[in-house]
């Protein structure tokens, strides 16, 4: 596989590399992140490599992220798919200046247009669920973006799956532009998604775009339980240790996975980033574009030769088996009831279409 592989961002025509490059960390504002010029090399290297499809939000780094990408793709803007966000607020003390509603949308789409110096954004998300905007409202704002020529297709990010399959009937039932991507967390230290948010998104057409691949540098290797005690996740997000322990990723049972991943990865003389990049790009039904980002060229240039690996079915197994999740109810007592024959009478029947 190769960036120039390209796929369809799910139902649509929209061709878009593999992999992903995510720009939360372009810019230093944070404390964390790459400085202009880093920023720029990691770019150049995925255009290089034939990548052509860009992850940045409003939010990231202040709006850096999105003024450094409008700089970096200057002179050929319509070679590459730039996907934003808007909801996270940008105004704080403002409440008009977050949130999923009309307004926001709006005023955060002309906003993003202007940091990334460009008449359009091929795809905007709903970046995170707000629970108060209802969902006519939101998906009629979505289509009226669509119409004016301002977005070319819309997706949903961390939000629950009945709400993006009820908004994308709305849509659908109106005539309304329809959600074309999903945008949700998916590694081996985060599978919950698997329950409802990855069945719905086959079954829906939509393009998965899955961030936090390396389950924030865990997967890579680079934290051991010392860790787990000196690491606060109430402090500031000032560091990567302190962004992977405020979100959940850094725990006893994320390094046990991580330790099959480097078992693996010294087996088959890969990094351990490779690896678990490698098991995220086998799956199928949906398949999944990771979003890779990284704080130096040596770490994307690491993250991209995930591309030529090529895990065995035991490799693949011991993986999954590392990292399986419940699958909890109705499907678990769905699964009972299919295996003992009591829905098809014994008789074996498969879906075909």
């Amino acid at each position: 596989m190769k960036l120039d592989d390209y796929l369809t961002l799910g139902r649509t025509g929209l061709r878009v590399s593999p992999l992903s490059l995510g720009t939360m960390t372009f810019g230093d504002d944070w404390g964390w992140g790459a400085d202009a010029s880093e920023s720029r090399r990691i770019y150049d290297a995925y255009r290089e490599h034939g990548g052509n499809f860009v992850d940045t939000a409003n939010i990231y780094t202040g709006g850096s992220a999105e003024r450094l990408l409008g700089q970096f793709t200057a002179g050929h803007r319509d070679e590459v798919v730039i996907g934003t966000k808007y909801s996270l607020n940008m105004q704080p003390g403002n409440p008009n200046t977050g949130g999923n509603h009309r307004r926001n949308l709006l005023r955060s789409v002309e906003a993003s247009l202007e940091r990334l110096g460009t008449d359009y954004i091929d795809v905007l998300y709903l970046h995170v669920w707000d629970a108060v905007t209802p969902p006519e409202e939101i998906v009629r704002a979505f289509d009226d973006v669509v119409r004016s020529g301002k977005v070319m297709y819309v997706g949903i990010s961390d939000a629950p799956a009945w709400q993006v399959a009820r908004m994308q009937t709305i849509a659908t039932l109106r005539g309304w532009a329809p959600i074309s991507a999903l945008q949700i967390e998916y590694s081996l230290i985060e599978r919950t998604v698997e329950r409802d948010l990855l069945p719905m998104a086959d079954e829906l057409g939509l393009g998965v775009h899955g961030w936090s691949p390396l389950g924030s540098g865990v997967l890579t290797g680079k934290y051991t339980r010392d860790d787990l005690t000196s690491a606060d996740p109430h402090a500031p997000m000032t560091t990567r240790k302190a962004v992977a322990a405020s979100n959940g990723a850094l725990t006893e049972r994320a390094l046990d996975i991580a330790d099959v991943v480097g078992d693996i990865a010294r087996e088959t003389g890969h990094s351990s980033a490779q690896v678990a990049l490698a098991w995220t790009l086998r799956r199928t039904a949906p398949r999944i574009i990771p979003i890779i980002g990284a704080r130096t060229l040596k770490q994307f240039e690491d993250n991209l030769g995930a591309l030529d690996v090529v895990l065995t079915e035991a490799q693949a197994r011991r993986l999954d088996d590392a990292s399986t999740v419940s699958m909890g109810f109705p499907h678990e007592f769905l699964a009972r009831l299919q295996a003992g024959g009591m829905i098809s009478g014994g008789t074996k029947v498969s879906r075909n279409w």
